[in-house]
């Protein structure tokens, strides 16, 4: 019973290190008593037991508000992550008995492999609940991810709460105290000292959060006081004296509807605001192409100064039973499945905008969660970066705090400054270091902000150019460690003529 305890306590401190409660720090903590009650599991069955329970509790209770679209949406994700946390303690078992520094070294290295596949499998992944995220909170900290990524910062965490675990167990730990504490030591002062900026030339930007007028529950010509909205607060919050550079809509602004090469009036609506202001435009929504009536597009399309399209980036990475479903023909006696009528068309590559000013990036909404896409933006060139959202299905929830938690430390990854438009909140500016910005737009208000930001010209952060290094590098370390020593001391028999009398 104890163990079982000791399970449930880590799921509860892990979900309080992100939103609601947010308290960062507990990331470093968390995981220390399910290891040392794996380290006791006597039998497989019992350790993979324990690895479900927090599992299945943390993400659970983390991810309440997919609920909201129905348990058949909440249910199998949380099994499912509860199932990643089986196989976790299935593997922790396995290695139980190597002595101290080398369990230490295949604890890590096991979850560093748990966070890797989990970011990536099943359905391109799900990279809500990593340990890294929590240092979001934490400014010191936060200012060194520029090197070691986010996933850099969960070896850190789970290094540390490996290293708990073994002193509360009474052994001696010298060399994992001193890796595991030295490096947090380290990594947090030089973030304090050498935390990422962006100098480049102020950029004068204007996210207008048009909301919804039924969010949710989806109404009668939904789409169009969408774009209602959207002009209407745009024409009467922004002037040409407000000399905004860059105006955003964000995602599901424009359906298809009113998409602007579908719809001529919406076209030159766009247009005229453009040219009035003086300013880019970046609007993003969804249509039906012609050809492919049965699929659909989500994009950001962006306008210039004069109201000329520049581009339009397709979206990359759907939301798994929200913008397409898996497996469709297997699953089609779920009739919960029937919402989503349309798989969404993927585009195929990162995109760019080559302004006069800068290089500007974007992604949308899911996308801003996963490090990888956001990466990709930077690498291509990106000195500036545009999330798009919309987290109206998801009512007032923790949901849109829990993507701006995600979507700030990709801005602490690259280094670049991001602008977070939400269509229904929360919106808001995050520094190149992910600090928050101190103005923020209120959930399902209808709103318009303005804030200056700066393009990033320092070039590419360590994490750009390098990717997860220290995640691979844990996991390769981890395996090495947990590889059994099959060498045995032969015990040669004394000659009786070598015997004492």
């Amino acid at each position: 019973m104890s163990l079982l305890l000791a399970a449930v306590v880590s799921a509860v401190l892990m979900w309080a290190a992100f939103p609601p409660l947010n308290v960062g720090a507990l990331v470093f903590v968390a995981p220390a008593p399910l290891l040392w009650a794996l380290r006791k599991a006597e039998r497989p069955g019992e350790a993979s037991w324990l690895g479900f329970v927090f599992g299945a509790i943390f993400f659970g209770a983390t991810l309440r508000w997919i609920a909201l679209l129905g348990i058949v949406a909440w249910l199998p994700l949380s099994i499912a992550e509860g199932a990643y946390g089986a196989l976790f303690g299935i593997g922790m078992w396995t290695f139980r008995k190597l002595p101290p520094t080398k369990w230490w070294l295949a604890t890590v290295g096991l979850w560093a492999l748990w966070e890797f596949a989990r970011e990536r499998w099943p359905f391109g992944g799900f990279p809500w609940g990593a340990l890294g995220n929590g240092v979001g909170t934490l400014a010191w900290p936060r200012g060194a991810t520029q090197w070691i990524g986010t996933t850099g910062w969960s070896v850190v965490a789970i290094a540390v709460a490996a290293t708990i675990a073994l002193i509360a167990d009474d052994e001696r730990v010298r060399m994992p105290a001193r890796i595991a504490f030295g490096s947090l030591a380290v990594l947090v002062v030089a973030g304090a000292v050498f935390a990422p900026s962006a100098d480049g030339r102020p950029f004068r930007v204007a996210i207008v959060q048009g909301s919804s007028p039924c969010p949710r529950v989806h109404c009668a010509n939904e789409v169009e006081l969408i774009l209602a909205s959207h002009l209407r607060l745009t024409s009467e919050e922004l002037t040409p004296e407000d000399q905004i550079d860059l105006v955003v809509w964000p995602e599901n602004s424009l359906g298809t509807e009113t998409y602007p090469f579908t719809n001529p009036e919406v076209f030159a609506a766009i247009v005229a605001e453009a040219e009035r202001l003086g300013s880019y435009f970046l609007v993003s929504g969804t249509r039906v192409p012609e050809d492919q009536p049965d699929r659909f597009i989500n994009a950001n399309l962006l306008f210039s100064r004069r109201g000329v399209p520049i581009d339009e980036y397709l979206k990359r990475h759907p939301v798994p039973f929200g913008e397409y479903i898996p497996l469709r023909d297997s699953l089609s006696f779920i009739p919960e499945l029937a919402a989503v009528p349309r798989d969404m068309i993927r585009g195929t590559e990162p995109v760019v905008f080559d302004l006069t000013e800068g290089v500007l990036g974007s992604v949308i909404s899911f996308e801003g969660a996963f490090a990888r896409i956001v990466r990709s933006e930077a690498a291509e060139g990106a000195e500036l970066l545009v999330i798009l959202s919309n987290e109206g299905s998801y009512g007032r929830t923790e949901a849109s705090d829990q993507l701006v938690g995600l979507t700030r430390m990709r801005a602490a990854e690259t280094g670049i400054p991001i602008v977070h438009g939400a269509i229904t909140g929360k919106s808001l500016f995050i520094g190149a270091d992910g600090s928050l910005g101190k103005e923020s737009t209120a959930l399902f208000n209808p709103s318009v902000i303005v804030g200056d930001v700066n393009w990033r010209t320092a070039g590419k952060t360590l994490y750009v150019r390098f990717g997860d290094w220290l995640q691979v590098l844990a996991i390769v370390a981890g395996g090495i460690a947990a590889i059994p020593d099959r060498r045995r001391t032969k015990t040669l028999a004394t000659p009786p003529w070598a015997q004492r009398r």
